[in-house]
């Protein structure tokens, strides 16, 4: 055990503290690994200590001086240098883990520097070839500044709809990237607002010979890196107040016939020869095209991670406060913990368990991911490799849905249940919800996505149908479709609340689940097609209630079957065993429980009985958790100073904090400067009442 973590201080906390059923520190370093943990560690150490990251909770910051801070802290990371090249391939998760570590101090910083060093830096490189080096090396040193520019104003999710244009002249050898008009301006790019230099554009791509070869990636300067003005022909400005990550500088680009060297197009997924000619190794262009768009995947995989970081704060504040604030009792003069509560239990404990279970899956889908992208590093052309990057794809556009919805529930839920509280802004639940929520919508809107994920599924359907192959994915992820039929024709038999307790029993329902909103969803398809409405209304009209629903239940079974997997496994210390198998039984019936009218509408369950056990196990359940909640939130919570909330303090004194933060605020004593508009003028009642 890792001698080196310290207790937590004395005070309200340690009675559940001491209630636990499990060592927190055996835990933590079972979860995190001791090479994470001490990587963490250190980074949460070095931005405590350094004055550029001082701050107060809840300080009001203009924007303009948080994109000033931001910028600043971002500038800062660079001289830190937390993770070299070399760090990353003998440990890629570290990434992930100091994502992790930005974020949980501040989106804004973590996303202002990762857009730049991984979204611009990594396209170029892994979108690149030798002859775009320099610009990954003026990266490092900060003579550029990147950015990633795909989305338009007026086109998002639809990608091959871009208008934006890059046409080649053969006689100077460079393209013209040119916007139409402002409809196709570049828009909600970060750092484009305000700092970045350069950006990687995607552009329509048009040879001499009037041949559109569709969206590319091209490096385009949009500002002079020793006067940020913009360059001539480029029109670059910043959009605004947005409704969270102020710091970060979200702005748009209009290009009004600018030209850039041929080299500067991004070229592994096609090139122009000098005379004009465009040469490409793939030859199928939908494979080209989703080629170009790989860093999207990565995205989906952070994002699905973003919100598992933002729901390990929320809870963590939530349920350090729910030990500490008392309220009523069954005596009068006794006033108990308001986690006592079955209500406050029954809507906190849910989430934490969700936390856990999502925090495993994203780790895992991390090293899946990393898989694919060293598969692609090799140039692995086996249909393996291809499957590969199919069932990742299909999961990761359900994760990503599943990960921000579910934090942006639960950090709502831990909001209402911190009370009034909770809606302080230096108690920072409200900045956490808002910098959550653009991870519903960017990098693909949630339910768009997840039309990815039931056409991936339904793929699997018909090649059953067509041509009766065996349903085998890489990872597994579908496998359990080959007894499509068999589990259609089971129902649920368990008659012990002892039993229903087990993950074992959520995930048999969820494999029912799956298959019968698979099988519905086929089946409206087909219904639709052969009532003569053409693919695309089909597809329309089968959405809602269906597909929609099936990419749910497929995630959701993902998760759960990773969890249960894990908690369940031999080689997890037999002392954590016990509570670990508790979450993943509370995760599985709890988000079974969101199904319960599919469930008895197929016939999985019949009568009031499976209902009512479902229902007190999950009541049970977050009974048996409550003593070891505090626990639980000690091994996924940051250190003080990183989490920022006066009523989440590692030492439970809520009162002393919060005062201490309130008198602390800026002029809180003082009176109004203002003052005079009270105390003279005194207005006449009704003098601007219409006499009519």
């Amino acid at each position: 055990m890792d001698r080196s973590l310290l207790d937590f201080p004395s005070g309200p906390l340690d009675v559940y503290r001491k209630k636990a059923s499990f060592n927190w520190k055996e835990m933590i370093e079972f979860l995190e690994g001791k090479d994470i943990l001490e990587f963490k560690r250190n980074v949460f150490s070095a931005l405590e200590n350094d004055l550029v990251f001082a701050r107060q909770p809840g300080e009001d910051v203009s924007v303009e001086k948080q994109r000033e801070l931001t910028f600043l802290r971002c500038k800062q990371l660079f001289k830190h240098n937390f993770l070299a090249a070399d760090e990353i391939m003998q440990n890629p998760f570290k990434a992930t883990a100091l994502n992790d570590c930005l974020g949980m101090y501040d989106w804004s910083v973590s996303a202002k520097y990762f857009l730049n060093t991984q979204m611009f830096g990594g396209t170029v490189g892994n979108s690149g070839s030798k002859r775009h080096e320099q610009f990954v090396q003026d990266i490092d040193q900060m003579k550029a500044f990147g950015c990633f520019a795909l989305t338009e104003m007026s086109h998002g999710s639809n990608t091959r709809a871009m208008r934006t244009t890059a046409k080649y002249d053969p006689n100077t050898q460079e393209f013209t990237i040119n916007s139409p008009d402002f409809e196709a301006a570049k828009f909600w790019v970060g750092n484009l607002g305000k700092t970045a230099t350069h950006a990687v554009v995607y552009a329509q791509l048009y040879t001499p010979d009037g041949l559109c070869h569709g969206l590319h990636s091209f490096i385009v300067q949009v500002r002079d890196p020793k006067t940020l003005l913009p360059m001539p022909g480029v029109m670059v400005g910043d959009m605004g107040k947005k409704l969270g990550q102020n710091g970060l500088d979200n702005g748009f680009a209009v290009f009004y016939n600018v030209r850039i060297p041929r080299e500067n197009l991004l070229n592994k997924t096609g090139d122009v020869t000098p005379e004009g000619h465009y040469v490409t190794p793939f030859k199928d262009p939908n494979k080209r095209f989703g080629a170009s768009l790989g860093a999207l995947s990565g995205g989906r995989v952070s994002i699905t991670r973003m919100g598992v970081i933002n729901l390990k704060l929320a809870i963590t504040i939530a349920i350090r406060y729910s030990a500490t604030r008392r309220q009523f009792g069954p005596k009068d003069n006794e006033e108990i913990p308001v986690l006592e509560y079955q209500m406050q239990q029954w809507r906190l404990i849910p989430y934490l368990a969700a936390v856990l279970a999502l925090d495993h899956f994203s780790k895992t889908l991390f090293v899946n991911f990393v898989e694919f992208q060293i598969g692609l590093m090799m140039k692995d052309k086996s249909e393996r490799q291809s499957e590969l990057g199919r069932e990742i794809h299909a999961i990761s556009c359900a994760s990503k849905p599943l990960g921000s919805w579910t934090a942006q529930r639960g950090i709502q839920e831990c909001r209402e249940a911190c009370g009034g509280h909770g809606y302080l802004a230096m108690n920072r639940l409200g900045d956490i919800r808002n910098d959550n929520d653009p991870n519903c919508t960017y990098e693909g809107d949630n339910n768009v996505l997840l039309q990815q994920t039931s056409n991936y599924l339904l793929s699997w359907m018909n090649a059953k149908h067509q041509d009766n192959v065996t349903v085998e994915s890489p990872l597994g992820s579908v496998n359990f479709l080959e007894d499509f039929n068999s589990i259609l024709g089971s129902t649920f038999t368990v008659t012990r609340e002892e039993e229903c307790m087990d993950s074992s029993v959520p995930l048999a329902a969820y494999k029912w689940l799956v298959c019968f909103l698979l099988r519905e969803s086929y089946q409206k398809l087909n219904q639709e097609k052969a009532s003569g409405k053409p693919d695309f209304e089909a597809r329309n009209n089968s959405q809602v209630y269906y597909c929609r629903s099936l990419a749910i239940t497929f995630i959701e079974h993902t998760v759960l079957q990773r969890f249960h997997d894990y908690t369940h496994d031999s080689d997890t210390p037999a002392s954590l065993q016990p509570v670990l198998k508790r979450l993943s039984g509370l995760y599985g019936l709890w988000t079974l429980s969101t199904h319960m009218d599919v469930l008895y509408q197929g016939g999985y369950l019949s009568g009031k009985q499976p209902a009512e056990m479902i229902q007190n196990s999950i009541l049970r359940l977050c009974s048996q958790l409550k003593d070891d909640a505090v626990a639980l939130v000690d091994v996924i919570a940051p250190p003080d100073f990183i989490l920022n909330s006066p009523i989440g303090k590692a030492d439970g004194e809520i009162y002393k904090n919060l005062w201490t933060a309130v008198l602390q605020g800026s002029k809180v004593l003082e009176r109004p400067s203002w003052w005079k508009e009270f105390c003279d003028n005194k207005p006449t009642l009704g003098s601007l009442r219409a006499k009519l």
